[in-house]
C-alpha cells in the first residue's frame, strides 16, 4: 500500500509595505558612518554659516534682511544636500547591501523610489531648519545696536519658501541622478563638484571668446537657468532654458542611472 503526500497550500508572500520601505530607507540614510557624519557636518555648517554672517553684517551694519540669512543656510546646504541624493544610491553597492535589499524586494523601482522620497524628506527638513536658523539670526541682528531686522512681504516669503524648497530638492535630484548613472560614491561624488563648480567657470570662458556661444550656453546650463527662480521673474524664455537644461543635467543622468539599475547585476 503506497500513500501520495499531498503538499500544502503556500500563502502568498504579500508585498512589502511601501512605508516599511521608506522607513527602512531613511534609517539607512543616517545609520551609516557616513552617512551619519554627513548629517552632523551639514548641520554644523549651515550654522557656522548663520552666526558669521550675523556677526558680520551686525558689525559692519550692513542693510540685509530675512531672506539674506535664509539664503546663507541654503547656500551652504546645498553643496551637501546633492552629496546625502549620492550616497542614497550609492551606499548599496560600496556597503554590497543590494543583494539583500533587492533579494528581499525584488522590485527595484520601490526602492528607487522609497530612496527619492527619503532624499526629499531630508532636503524638507534642512529648508525648514534653514528658514528657522534665517529667522533666528534676523532676531538677533535687530537686536544689536545701530541695526533694525527687516522681513519680507506675505506674498514675496511665501514665492521666497516655495523657490528656495524647489531648488534644494532639484539640486538633491542632480546628485541624485548622477549617483545613479556612476554607481559609485567617490565617482559620483567628484562628477557632482565638476559639474557645480568647474562646468560654470567653462560655460563663463566659452560666453568670453566665443559670441554664438553666448546665446546658446543658457540652454546648457542648469546653474544659471534656476537663479532666475529665486525672484520669482521666470520669463517663458527662462522657463525654457529651466527646461531643456534640466532635461540635459537630470532627466537623462536619471532615466540612464534607473536603466543600469534596473539591469545591473548584483553581486
Amino acid at each position: 500500500m503506497t500513500t501520495t503526500a499531498t503538499p500544502l497550500p503556500q500563502a502568498a508572500a504579500e508585498p512589502i509595505p511601501f512605508g516599511r520601505l521608506l522607513g527602512v530607507e531613511f534609517r539607512k540614510s543616517y545609520d551609516t558612518r557616513s552617512g551619519f557624519w554627513l548629517v552632523v557636518t551639514i548641520g554644523i555648517l549651515v550654522l557656522g554659516s548663520e552666526i558669521i554672517a550675523t556677526a558680520v553684517t551686525a558689525a559692519q551694519h550692513a542693510q540685509v534682511e530675512y531672506g539674506d540669512f535664509a539664503t546663507v543656510a541654503g547656500f551652504t546646504s546645498s553643496v551637501l544636500l546633492p552629496v546625502l541624493g549620492i550616497l542614497l544610491v550609492t551606499s548599496e553597492w560600496s556597503q554590497r547591501s543590494a543583494m539583500v535589499t533587492f533579494a528581499l524586494e525584488p522590485r527595484r523601482e520601490r526602492v528607487i523610489w522609497a530612496k527619492i522620497v527619503v532624499g526629499a524628506i531630508w532636503t524638507l527638513i534642512t529648508v525648514v531648519i534653514a528658514l528657522a536658523l534665517g529667522a533666528v539670526c534676523n532676531v538677533v541682528y535687530g537686536l544689536t545696536p545701530g541695526n533694525t531686522a527687516v522681513w519680507s512681504s506675505g506674498s514675496d516669503l511665501v514665492h521666497g519658501i516655495i523657490a528656495f524648497s524647489v531648488l534644494q530638492e532639484l539640486g538633491m535630484l542632480t546628485g541624485f541622478a548622477l549617483a545613479a548613472l556612476c554607481l559609485s560614491s567617490p565617482v559620483a561624488i567628484v562628477v557632482f563638484f565638476l559639474y557645480s563648480f568647474l562646468l560654470p567657470t567653462i560655460i563663463a570662458i566659452g560666453n568670453a571668446l566665443m559670441n554664438w556661444f553666448e546665446s546658446f550656453s543658457p540652454w546648457i546650463d542648469f546653474n544659471s537657468a534656476q537663479q532666475p527662480m529665486l525672484d520669482w521673474d521666470m520669463s517663458g524664455k527662462d522657463w525654457g532654458h529651466l527646461l531643456v537644461s534640466g532635461f540635459v543635467w537630470l532627466v537623462v543622468p536619471f532615466a540612464l542611472g534607473l536603466w543600469r539599475i534596473f539591469r545591473a547585476e548584483v553581486k
